[in-house]
């Protein structure tokens, strides 16, 4: 059993003020591994001081002396890589192929924002205006459970390059994986009170954050419900907000598409992590003429896929996070099959030969009208949705006809046609045929999908307000 019973503020490990503690559990074996304590309203007080009084000179910080910051900060993740993932297996589960893009994708956002820094201009001259872009202020970041690592990393990456610094509130459900990155993140040697790391829950030291009087940023990525709350509670003191939220991303297939390429990477966008990841392609949408086809393959597919502990390299798909995410999941199922859609896939329970572990069997469904709520509501579990379209226009009508703006995928053996497709698709970033990720490039959604942009450049504005000096 590991005991977590400490929080991080003004560059040193302490006891919480906070007396309440959290278990912490292995979601493919559902043991306990594990306790938190958590913070609570005065830890954020002492916390936010902390990076207050820090501010004052970090905001004054040289260019060259950020990206020194952020160097050392990449070199003391990457130096325990090894032990990261390890951590990411047991509390979170998730299949190697994941757990090795988080802990690359963590560390490497340290060098990614260092880059985006070295070429942005602070100052620039508009007439007779010098325009200085200014740190924001003291930051609050949010951050949920399903990639811990990055989460952290990539906000903390953007504080620093900005001139700010910044609280942060991991999910209380990552507290092994984030004592893990914190003992990283103290190694690089930052000064003092620059980043302070509070655990606890949402609706006690998150609404704190969100509300408190000397933040003037927050971050948040996490589900529509709750941005929505953080976004109320900052509008009392006008903080800048960046929200990065849920989604319902279309998968599209167009009718030229080749079948034995497309079908493989259609279930990686919509079973990656586990299906608990806010930019799953869920709804597959599929050209009528070629329907059937697209069943066959889609169940050959799928019959192929390992559902299993993190420890196997071949597994593809691993347990949901906590019971409570499981249940939900499968209230997903039962509801799909109330709603009229059927079973191409998949179904209750675990999957077979599996006798504990929060595991889903990898479902989907096919008979679903977009206007069913296993179409339009954000399910966060390996559970697919295969809605047929006339034409593209028809097809564009049903991408759109959501409430999220994300992600999106098209896929067409002439990508010419894909973009053109594109090009009328509302979210935030589009996917064509299977295109890597693009680290400086802005990501954030359309709608309730969030509001913002994080990586790059745009992600570095958010955390920086202009200045203009007349003369």
């Amino acid at each position: 059993m590991r005991t977590i019973d400490t929080i991080y503020i003004n560059g040193s490990f302490v006891r919480p003020h906070g007396k309440e503690e959290a278990p912490l559990f292995n979601p493919a074996t559902e043991e306990q591994i594990g306790t938190v304590r958590l913070g609570d309203e005065q830890d954020v007080d002492n916390a936010v001081s902390a990076t207050k009084a820090a501010f004052a000179s970090q905001s004054q910080s040289s260019k060259a002396e950020r990206i020194a910051m952020l160097h050392s900060l990449h070199d003391a993740v990457a130096a325990r890589a090894s032990d990261l993932a390890d951590a990411m297996r047991e509390e979170y589960g998730a299949p190697a192929s994941f757990v090795g893009f988080s802990v690359l994708h963590a560390a490497t956002a340290f060098l990614n924002m260092a880059k985006t820094l070295e070429s942005y201009e602070f100052r620039r001259r508009i007439g007779h205006a010098e325009i200085e872009m200014r740190p924001a202020g003291v930051a609050a970041a949010i951050t949920p459970w399903n990639s811990n690592y990055g989460f952290i990393c990539n906000k903390l990456a953007t504080a620093i390059a900005a001139g700010a610094t910044m609280v942060i509130k991991p999910s209380e459900m990552s507290a092994i994986q984030t004592q893990l990155l914190t003992e990283c993140l103290h190694a690089a040697g930052l000064p003092d009170g620059i980043f302070n790391i509070v655990n606890g829950y949402g609706h006690v030291v998150g609404a704190a954050l969100s509300s408190h009087h000397d933040i003037a940023k927050i971050s948040f990525t996490g589900s529509t419900v709750t941005g929505r709350a953080i976004l109320q509670a900052a509008s009392a003191t006008f903080k800048r907000v960046t929200l990065e939220l849920g989604g319902k991303s279309p998968n599209i297939i167009l009718d030229d598409a080749d079948l034995d390429l497309v079908i493989p990477q259609v279930l990686a966008a919509g079973f990656a992590n586990s299906g608990q990841a806010c930019i799953a392609g869920t709804r597959i949408l599929a050209p009528e003429g070629r329907l059937a086809e697209i069943h066959d393959h889609l169940a050959q597919a799928v019959a192929t896929l390992k559902v299993g502990d993190a420890s196997d390299p071949t597994v593809r798909i691993g347990p949901m996070v906590s019971r409570k995410q499981w249940d939900r999941v499968q209230s997903y199922i039962r509801l799909g099959q109330e709603e009229g859609a059927w079973l191409l896939t998949g179904g209750e329970g675990r999957p077979e030969g599996v006798d504990r572990g929060w595991f889903v069997r990898p479902t989907i469904f096919s008979g679903v009208d977009n206007d069913m709520r296993i179409a339009r509501e954000e399910i966060f579990g390996p559970v697919l949705c295969v809605i047929p379209y006339r034409d593209e226009t028809h097809a564009l009508e049903i991408a759109n006809d959501t409430v999220y703006g994300l992600q999106a995928y098209v896929f067409s053996s002439d990508v010419a046609r894909a973009k053109r497709m594109a090009d009328r698709i509302e979210a935030g970033r589009i996917v064509i045929n299977g295109a890597p990720h693009e680290p400086l490039a802005p990501f954030g959604g359309f709608k309730q999908s969030g509001i913002g942009r994080e990586f790059g450049a745009a992600g570095l504005e958010s955390f920086l307000e202009p200045r203009a000096v007349l003369s």
